[in-house]
């Protein structure tokens, strides 16, 4: 319909015409600008933009809220490592996969004794340690009981003319005694001066010429030695776990900072050496040993799907991953 012919209509339906164009005009903006304005979530459900906008701002100004691309911010927050849930390591930044690793390893009963147990989650890289180490935090519930209840032999608080007190309580040469019809802060004897029964617990320590089994001890024995507290107790302890056992004392210095002027209190003992059988593990058993690296793992499963069980490790003094030195320190735990 032309113009002209417009113009032939009566006056009160051009009216209405123009009335007509004019809400299908003001209609078809309001679509425009509002529909800019609203989105819509994953469920089909618009929302009002401004409510939205205030919202992402809202979770976008907390740590670990998720950005516009669908990746979470890692957290900074203090976690234990053995009680957190899945949401919170996710919210600290590691992967699903980590995860559930992270699960399967405490379900089957492993343990953080301490902060740098943590780096071994696979995957972890040194930076996103760092990072998460100072917010790190393990309870004391995880602790090796015999550190909180380890034997102590207790000495009294020094004292001027008291001599130490024996085993059985009573004080030396002075002849005092803390015996039960004397209270705490009561005289020894007349016109003597009151003492509280306060005590100074002190490790035994070794002397030069006695040893500790290596293989065998807990960390309550392997405190006695001069130089190793907790810490290097600990250590020891799950290195030896990781290994199978020490097949020689010298390995202690692979333990990181580990003081070399106590290798002379440690003899290996009588422990056995847990071996693996290196064609029945699989890769991620296999890698789990500190002798063995993922690409080394990875070479045995290899040789053992092209040309069978291994029978020895002369078998894999052919391939590149293993130069001499690793084939004679890994000897003593592997069989076939």
């Amino acid at each position: 319909m032309s113009f002209k012919e417009f113009l032939y209509f009566q006056k009160s339906d051009r009216k209405v015409i123009i009335v007509a164009l004019c809400v299908i005009v003001v209609a078809l903006v309001a679509i425009f600008f509002l529909g800019r304005n609203t989105t819509t979530t994953s469920d089909g459900v618009a929302k009002d933009s401004l409510a939205w906008q205030s919202g992402n701002e809202r979770s976008l100004s907390t740590e670990g809220a998720e950005n516009l691309d669908g990746v979470y911010a890692p957290e900074r927050f203090y976690f234990d490592p053995n009680t957190a849930d899945s949401t919170q390591l996710l919210r600290l930044g590691l992967q699903p996969w980590q995860v559930r690793n992270i699960l399967k390893y405490r379900a089957k009963g492993g343990v953080y004794r301490q902060p740098e147990d943590f780096a071994r989650v696979y995957g972890l890289t040194v930076k996103q340690f760092r990072e998460l180490q100072p917010y790190i935090r393990i309870s004391d519930d995880y602790r090796p009981a015999s550190e909180v209840y380890g034997r102590h032999r207790s000495y009294p608080s020094a004292r001027s003319g008291y001599g130490a007190r024996s085993s059985e309580g009573h004080w030396g040469a002075s002849g005092g005694n803390w015996g039960g019809s004397q209270a705490a802060g009561e005289g020894t004897a007349a016109g003597q001066p009151s003492y509280a029964r306060d005590t100074v617990r002190y490790p035994i320590k070794l002397k030069a010429g006695e040893v500790v089994a290596l293989n065998v001890a807990d960390t309550t024995m392997l405190k006695k030695v001069p130089g190793i507290g907790s810490y290097y107790a600990r250590r020891i302890v799950g290195y030896r776990d990781r290994l199978g056992g020490f097949a020689h004392v010298e390995q202690l210095l692979e333990i990181e900072g580990f003081p070399e002027e106590a290798l002379a209190f440690f003899n290996i003992g009588n422990g056995p050496i847990r071996r693996m059988n290196l064609n029945k593990l699989s890769l991620n058993q296999l890698r789990n040993h500190p002798y063995i690296n993922f690409y080394q793992a990875k070479a045995i499963v290899d040789r053992r799907r092209l040309k069978g069980p291994l029978h020895s490790l002369d078998e894999l003094s052919l391939l590149d991953e293993f130069p001499a030195q690793d084939l004679q320190r890994l000897a003593p735990y592997v069989e076939f």
